[in-house]
């Protein structure tokens, strides 16, 4: 996946509001952002209507964009939706994936896998969210992988900022991959959907101890 200049200063911008450094009600400005990253104002506006999608900001008339406090209660409420959303579509993949996209979903954990002690959190995190992609796709429910794609953009800030930063959170990850594609690629449904609920319960933990930590709550 090709990162855009747009996402790239969202993510940078989202990782400063959820450590602290971009604070609640904390006005930002489009050409303060853009002499920052060096950049002309439009890559500014779409990272700002990117991180308004996420709920880290908001922008009315008149009083511009403006950094809003983090409800860690309603950040639950998404990782508890995405949960649900991502078992079945794990549990369908599991029934309904063809042979060549089997393949293709091993194809990935395998790289995944073989760049896990590089170290490399980017290179990690784009097969990590190639992987859950394969899924939602191998569902086969076209409504059911929008809403689940939906849910992890809006998420994808919380994940990215956490994903490195709590214990041995990759090699812990992999290990539930390990689990996850496994159960699907022996088209065990029942296991697919308990693996990947386990999983994406297990990343929400991550992600609201971390963001909690950082806020002293």
């Amino acid at each position: 996946m090709t990162t855009t200049i747009s996402e790239d200063i969202s993510s940078r911008l989202a990782e400063d509001i959820i450590n602290g450094v971009l604070k609640p009600g904390q006005k930002l400005e489009e050409q303060a952002v853009a002499e920052r990253f060096n950049v002309s104002r439009t890559p500014v506006r779409d990272a700002f209507k990117q991180l308004a999608a996420t709920g880290l900001i908001e922008s009315r008339p008149h009083r511009g964009v403006t950094v809003i406090e983090l409800e860690l209660d309603q950040l639950n409420d998404l990782f508890e939706a995405l949960s649900e959303v991502e078992a079945v579509c794990a549990r369908l993949s599991a029934q309904r994936m063809k042979v060549v996209e089997r393949k293709q979903l091993e194809n990935l954990y395998l790289k995944e896998s073989s760049v896990l002690e590089e170290k490399d959190d980017a290179v990690y995190f784009d097969y990590n969210e190639q992987i859950h992609s394969a899924i939602h796709k191998g569902a086969h429910n076209e409504a059911l992988a929008e809403f689940a794609q939906d849910l992890r953009r809006r998420l994808s800030p919380f994940r990215r900022s956490t994903f490195f930063k709590e214990g041995n959170w990759p090699h812990h990850d992999s290990m539930e991959h390990d689990e996850l594609v496994a159960a699907i690629l022996a088209s065990d449904m029942e296991k697919a959907y308990n693996a990947m609920r386990n999983h994406v319960a297990s990343s929400a933990m991550n992600a609201i101890s971390y963001i909690g930590e950082t806020r002293g709550t």
